[in-house]
Parts: structure tokens; C-alpha cells; sequence
């Protein structure tokens, strides 16, 4: 059961919302909740999957929004399963060919350790729970593996049974987990006489199994700082990888990659494309000694087909997969979500066409993509879109559930338009405080940011080259008042929460494109409308036909709210909200990492009377601090 935690009631339309979405579950297969900006929509669905105790996806198009949306559902629901599944990459390149040039460029990444375990975590909690909230971005779409496969490889380890421990730490190691005899960190394991300590890749808690020679005799779930915890009768250990596959497994599946790999090297061979044959013939053989090695190598996706048994153009198995067929699907900023969706499948089949013509990969790597549109469809059983400017294809398609007013009274935000002025920026900025600059390309935001910072304007830029933690801190320090100004482009639009910003000034607003269009001027006006004070600047040369649909609007819901506030006697008040801490804890840097294992060696060294050993590891831990 989901039980939400909160001292407010629901107010304006919230109420009327919440029984629409609530009851239209059970009659409709897709509602959209129309609600301006600042009207409470998380709030509302908050509501929506309390009362109908439904496992929830929450669907956002980009990190920093499912960030937010992450931090506020975990609050709200903090006896609950909340959990944050995005791509684990602050940069990533996928490999490509560039043909007309002859350019490999290789598979290019950053990960981001904290975000992959917390993918994992989320991936584990859909095995043992009904009342989880997963907040995602369009990366749930692509393929994970086989959700069978997952459970499978996991270690089911229950007091009062016997296990033959060797093949336990055997196990352990085969799902991707490290030995650590020194420092406990996600991912890794020890083991020290009778006492097997595990810290699972998605816990923040040590798994302590003591044994009695081979019988478990107790097992304990421990904090890894105070090493207090309780007990427990059974735990199960998930992979440390989201990607698993089992020895035997991978041995059918070579055998089946090596009649592939024939195959296509005929059909090369006889059409004389001798190096893209060669080249070929040498990159899969290579991945096959990997796999037959150690079960695993780069790029092990492009063959999932094989450890899946699914046939070719058989959709992938997605995080969809993993939810039980009843659960909700939220998709906010729909107008946004879903032409990204439609377009995922068709632009990574383009590319990969592209690495199979000219002998980089299988044919197989097709079936490690995105799913088709007409796939994600057959997920959509019961739906809400959210948005303050739904798309042709909601409105169409689905029940509209409006959310006008906003219980605060806010108004939205008195707009005008000014020519392009650099010295009227940088003072408006200074006289109404906190603002977002709203620009066109990344290299122009970080000269105003630059330009701002020099004209003594506390200045940052955000832009997609940040990585996700970066973004929460640099919109978190605005809140705060660290920073008075941040300049970005299309990620300051959808659904950012920032009511302690009264101003929004926006640079080229006559351009044209998607960025300046009616329904994108109104998402970026709207980032304002939770300040009593909000101001949107419109800095252009002429005013398009855009801009006048988007002040029309604005004006309209203007005019709703005032008569709304007089009828009810409210008096506007700038939104308060709470500044949430960050997405993750910080993570310790390698050097702190290899200062800390290096104490453990040096702590063990004095117990075993090495004092030799003991000064070389005292002076590596010198040179590392100084």
C-alpha cells in the first residue's frame, strides 16, 4: 500500500483532478492532466497513485526533470519504493562510420557509477515490490535484458540452510561482484574465516551471512558506517550488472554467433568487400574469446539476441518489462516525451544499418535498440499524460482532465518585449535578482555567462555537456541564492521548479524553430508563474505570430486566475517549496578511495607485526595526501 506523507489538502482544481484521474483509470485507457505550470500536477498524481495503489512509471524527457520529479515523489512517499532509473552516462558517443570520410569513431562514455546502481536498485525492487515509483527517463526504453534472465542469476541465501561457500563466492563473482577484503564499497564482497559480507550494487546496506561450517547460521543487514542492523531470515543477492547471462548460456550462444559470423562472412566474400570481411572476421572472434573468458565483453549488448533466444526483429525486453501488467504509466511533458519516443527506434537503426555495411558488427546488434513506437503502444494500458500544453496526438486520443487554477492565487507573468540590449539585461537582472537566461546554442550560453560574471552578475551556464549531478547542484545553488543567474537553452523549458526566480528574460525570441514556437515560449514563460513577482522578458527584433499565440495564451489563463482569486478572496503568495539535498551522496575520489584501502592495509599490517611492510604503506599514503 502506498501511504502518502503530506500536511497539505488538495486545493483550486487539484480535488476535482485527483477524483477524475482516479475514477477514469478504471473506464479510460488514456486521461491527459491539462495543468498550467505552477498548479500542482506532481502533487495531483501524488494523490492519483495513492489512491489507487497501482506500481507507477513516471516517464520524463530528460534527467534534470526526472531529478526533480524523483526527489519530490521520494518525499512525499518516504515508507514506499521510490527510485530514479536514467541513462548511466554523463557523456556517451555510440560507435559509428563515417563512410564518405573513413572515420571509425569508437564507442565514446563516461559513466556515472551512482546512477548505474541506482538502476540496478530500481531494476531489484520491481522483483520484491508492488508499491514502487519509478521515475525514468526514455532510456526505460531500450533493451536490458530479459527480465527471467535477472531473476535467475540471482543468489537466494536463507537461514538455516547449507551452501557450499566456494561455489557461493564462485556465484558471486560469475554476477559481476568484486572481492574487497579491505574496504566495503557497492559491488564487492569479502570473506574472512566463517563471516561472508556482501554490499549488494543496490543496497545502502552490508549483507552479513555467518556460517557454522556450512550451515547458515545468521544473517544480517548491516549500515556500512555504524555497522548496527537487524536481522533477517532470507536475502537475495541481485547481479551487480544489469546485463547477466549465464556460462552455459554463453556457451550455446557462441556456437550460435560462429555460424553468424560464417554466414555473413560468405555474403561479404562473394560480394568482394574482402576488408570488410576481414574486419569483421577478426572484431566478433575477438569478442567471442572474451565471452568464453570471462562471460562478458565491450559491447555484449549487440548479441543479446543470442542470450535471449528471441528471434530477429522480436522487440527487446525494456524496463517495461519488468513491471507487473497493471501498473500506471505516467508521461509528463508529454508534448515533449512522446515525439522523442516515436523518433528513438528509427535513428539508432540508421546508424547501426550503416556499422553492419561496412563489417563493423553482426546483424545482430539491430536487435539491441530502443522499442519501436507500435511497441511502447502495446504498454500503454492505462495512461496520463501530463502537460501544460498537451500535443495534437493527447488531445486526440485521450480524456482531457484540465488544472487551470493554482491554489497559491499566482497570476502568470506580466510579458513584454524589448529589443536586443545586453546592458538592459544585465540590468534587469540586477534589479529583479534570480533569473534564467534562455538562449539558442551552448557556445552563446556560456559567453553571456561569461559576459554576465564579468559585469558582476553571479553567472552559470547549463547546458546537455553538464553531466546530471552538475545540473541539480547548479539549479539547487540558484535556489539557494549561490548564483544569481543561469543561461541555458531547451533544458530550463519542461517542468523546472524554481519559485524563487521572479525573472525570465529570453534571447531571440523571433527566431524560428522548435525552440521558439507558441507552445515553447509558454513552457519557458511558465518557469516564473510560481512568483508573485514573475516576469518574462521577450528580447526580438520583430514579434512573430508565435509570440503573439503565446502572449494570447498567457494572458487568457491571466484572466482565469484573477477571476478565480477575486470569487474566492485569495491573495497571491509566492510558492515555497523544499530545496532538496541532491540526487545521490557524493562519491569519495579514486584517491580517497585508494587512501582509504591503503589504511585497511596498513591497520592490518601493525596486527600482524609487519612493521617493514607497514612504514612502505604508511609513506604511499604520505605521498597520496601531500
Amino acid at each position: 500500500m502506498f501511504k502518502l506523507h503530506t500536511d497539505l489538502a488538495p486545493k483550486g482544481d487539484q480535488g476535482h483532478a485527483i477524483e477524475k484521474l482516479s475514477e477514469g483509470l478504471s473506464k479510460y485507457k488514456y486521461q491527459t492532466l491539462l495543468g498550467v505550470t505552477g498548479s500542482g500536477k506532481t502533487f495531483t498524481i501524488a494523490n492519483v497513485i495513492n489512491k489507487v495503489n497501482l506500481p507507477t512509471l513516471v516517464i520524463s524527457p530528460n534527467k534534470i526533470l526526472a531529478a526533480q520529479l524523483y526527489l519530490e515523489f521520494k518525499d512525499l512517499f518516504p515508507e514506499n519504493s521510490v527510485e530514479y532509473f536514467v541513462s548511466f552516462y554523463d557523456y556517451f558517443r555510440p560507435e559509428a562510420y563515417i563512410p564518405e570520410k573513413d572515420i571509425f569513431l569508437e564507442k565514446k562514455f563516461e559513466l556515472n557509477e551512482a546512477l548505474e546502481l541506482l538502476k540496478i536498485k530500481a531494476v531489484a525492487s520491481l522483483q520484491e515490490r508492488r508499491d514502487i515509483i519509478i521515475v525514468a527517463s526514455v532510456s526505460c526504453l531500450y533493451n536490458i535484458g530479459k527480465p527471467s534472465n535477472f531473476k535467475e542469476m540471482g543468489i537466494y541465501i536463507e537461514k538455516g540452510e547449507n551452501y557450499n561457500r566456494r561455489e557461493l563466492l564462485e556465484k558471486l563473482v560469475e554476477i559481476q561482484y568484486n572481492r574487497n577484503d579491505f574496504s566495503p564499497l557497492p559491488g564487492t564482497f569479502r570473506a574472512r574465516g566463517e563471516i561472508l559480507e556482501i554490499f549488494p550494487a543496490y543496497s545502502d546496506k552490508i549483507y552479513r551471512i555467518e556460517f557454522f561450517d556450512d550451515e547458515v547460521e545468521k544473517i544480517s543487514l548491516l549500515d556500512p558506517v555504524t555497522r548496527r542492523g537487524f536481522s533477517r531470515d532470507f536475502v537475495m543477492i541481485y547481479p551487480a550488472k544489469h546485463y547477466m547471462v549465464r556460462k552455459e548460456k554463453v556457451k550455446k550462444s557462441v556456437q550460435k554467433i560462429k555460424e553468424d559470423l560464417d554466414r555473413r562472412l560468405k555474403e561479404l566474400n562473394r560480394q568482394n568487400k574482402f576488408v570488410e570481411a576481414q574486419r569483421l572476421k577478426e572484431r566478433v572472434n575477438y569478442d567471442i574469446e572474451m565471452l568464453k573468458a570471462t562471460g562478458y565483453c565491450r559491447g555484449v549488448e549487440n548479441y543479446s539476441i543470442y542470450f535471449e533466444d528471441r528471434s530477429p526483429g522480436e522487440k527487446p525486453y525494456s524496463l517495461l518489462d519488468y513491471f507487473p501488467k497493471d501498473f500506471l504509466m505516467v508521461i509528463d511533458e508529454s508534448h515533449i516525451a512522446i515525439p522523442q519516443i516515436k523518433g528513438m527506434y528509427k535513428a539508432d537503426r540508421t546508424r547501426k544499418s550503416i556499422l553492419v555495411r561496412y563489417g563493423f558488427r553482426l546483424s545482430s546488434c539491430f536487435e539491441n535498440r530502443p522499442l519501436k513506437w507500435e511497441e511502447f503502444k502495446g504498454y500503454m494500458k492505462k495512461v496520463i499524460f501530463m502537460s501544460a500544453t498537451p500535443g495534437e496526438y493527447e488531445c486526440k486520443l485521450s480524456r482531457i482532465v484540465e488544472q487551470l487554477v493554482r491554489p497559491t492565487g499566482l497570476l502568470e507573468p506580466k510579458v513584454s518585449i524589448k529589443k536586443p540590449d545586453m546592458e538592459d539585461l544585465v540590468q534587469k537582472i540586477k534589479e529583479k535578482g534570480r533569473s534564467l537566461v534562455i538562449t539558442v546554442t551552448k557556445r552563446e550560453a556560456e559567453k553571456i555567462a561569461d559576459y554576465l560574471n564579468e559585469n558582476d552578475v553571479k553567472a552559470e551556464y547549463m547546458h546537455s555537456d553538464i553531466n546530471t549531478e552538475e545540473r541539480v547542484e547548479i539549479i539547487r545553488n540558484l535556489r539557494f541564492g549561490k548564483t544569481e543567474c543561469v543561461v541555458g537553452i531547451n533544458l530550463l523549458r519542461e517542468g523546472l521548479d524554481l519559485p524563487e526566480v521572479p525573472l525570465v528574460a529570453i534571447l531571440h525570441a523571433d527566431k524560428k524553430g522548435f525552440l521558439r514556437t507558441d507552445t515553447s515560449l509558454i513552457q519557458i514563460m511558465g518557469r516564473v508563474s510560481r512568483n508573485v513577482e514573475g516576469e518574462v522578458v521577450l528580447y526580438a527584433d520583430k514579434t512573430t505570430d508565435a509570440m503573439k499565440k503565446a502572449i494570447k495564451e498567457i494572458e487568457r489563463r491571466r484572466r482565469i486566475q484573477e477571476e478565480f482569486n477575486m470569487e474566492h478572496g485569495i491573495t497571491p503568495e509566492t510558492i515555497k517549496k523544499k530545496v532538496y539535498s541532491g540526487l545521490v551522496k557524493k562519491k569519495i575520489s579514486k584517491k580517497e578511495e585508494k587512501i582509504q584501502k591503503l589504511k585497511e592495509e596498513l591497520k592490518k599490517a601493525f596486527e600482524d607485526l609487519d612493521f617493514v611492510k607497514a612504514v612502505e604503506i604508511r609513506e604511499k599514503i604520505i605521498d597520496l595526501e601531500s
